[in-house]
This record gives C-alpha cells, sequence and structure tokens, in this order.
C-alpha cells in the first residue's frame, strides 16, 4: 500500500449511470487519488460508482475506508473488501464519521445535481453540529 498523506471523502452515484464515461472517469479518479497519497473515504457500498472508484483505488495499492448504516449492511450493500468498514446504527452518524476521517471532500452528482447529503458533509467538520441530518 502506498503511504497516505491525506484522505478525501467523496459522494457519488450508488449506480454506475447509463453512459461508459462515468465508470471510466471513477477508476481514473481512484488511480489519480492513490498517485497523489490520497485515501479513500466514502459511504462503503459495493455498487455503482461508489463500488468501482472503491475498487480501483484497492487496485492501485491504496487505502479504501468505507462508512455504511447496518441496514446497508443487512442488505448486503457493503463492499467487503475494503481496507476498513465502519458500522454505524444512522445515516447521520455515518456523515459524520466520514467528515471526521477526511481530510477534504469531492462529490460527483447524477446529471450535475449535488445532493443534500453531499452539500451537508463539510458542515460536519466545520461546526461540530452535524449539519444537515
Amino acid at each position: 500500500m502506498n503511504k497516505i498523506q491525506g484522505r478525501l471523502c467523496v459522494f457519488c452515484g450508488s449506480k454506475a449511470g447509463s453512459k461508459e464515461v462515468y465508470t471510466l472517469s471513477a477508476r481514473r479518479f481512484g488511480k489519480a487519488m492513490v498517485q497523489r497519497g490520497l485515501g479513500l473515504v466514502y459511504g462503503g457500498g459495493h455498487i455503482g460508482l461508489m463500488g468501482i472508484l472503491a475498487d480501483a483505488v484497492l487496485a492501485a495499492g491504496g487505502e479504501a475506508i468505507g462508512v455504511i448504516p447496518k441496514s446497508m449492511i443487512e442488505a448486503e450493500l457493503a463492499h467487503m473488501k475494503l481496507t476498513q468498514l465502519h458500522v454505524v446504527d444512522t445515516m447521520h452518524q455515518r456523515k459524520a464519521m466520514m467528515a471526521d476521517l477526511a481530510d477534504g471532500f469531492a462529490a460527483s452528482g447524477s446529471g450535475g445535481r449535488i445532493s443534500q447529503t453531499q452539500a451537508s458533509a463539510p458542515a460536519h467538520r466545520s461546526s461540530g453540529t452535524g449539519g444537515i441530518a
């Protein structure tokens, strides 16, 4: 595993999208993160762009940390080959832990849209109040 200089919390889709460019971009982004010494913090899923990004980070020898609610473990959505997988009770705890583990944030919206979860993540870190739950 490469030396980690920081961790980037990435929010992206739980679906791969209809265009191959989304998959290719996620793979390239994961590889580029590792080349720059960045570890991944994300929602812990194995599906969609989230899973593709995590797989790319791991394939490049990087660190991939997932934070997932217990309900998603029970629904068998968790990526079980991560460097670390943290299981929490609520989505609020998930966002807070992801923010605590990360040094920065990146988001890829669907069709250019950024979700409330993506937009509120930096607030978890800066305010200490959890931002928008």
